[in-house]
């Protein structure tokens, strides 16, 4: 399974750097991006940018209803972790083993 990113060119940098090679940089085409990494099979995770999944919100709820494949990780972008963010990794610890993440800030 592959790797991918959803994300802004400045973190593109980033998850290159870190190894990641399949990354899509949105143009105002977040949709129809998002739509080809969800038909695609060979996709373990993604990481998207929580600007962009505000964005795509309804799309991903959606599609974390229905499927367990590519699991989808927000990341903050270069401005920083949003106030409001859900940590999508910490629910699904807690639906899979029953214990809650805590993490210190």
């Amino acid at each position: 399974m592959k790797v991918a990113g959803l994300c802004d060119h400045d973190t593109a940098v980033g998850l290159q750097l870190a190894g990641v090679s399949e990354l899509f940089v949105p143009d105002g085409n977040e949709r129809q991006l998002w739509n080809e990494i969800a038909e695609r099979d060979d996709i373990g995770i993604v990481f998207v940018t929580e600007h962009i999944a505000e964005t795509l919100d309804r799309e991903l709820k959606e599609y974390r209803l229905r499927y367990h494949l590519p699991i989808v990780v927000e990341i903050p972008d270069k401005s920083g972790r949003k106030k409001d963010h859900v940590d999508y990794v910490s629910y699904l610890i807690k639906k899979a083993v029953g214990i809650e993440v805590n993490k210190e800030r």
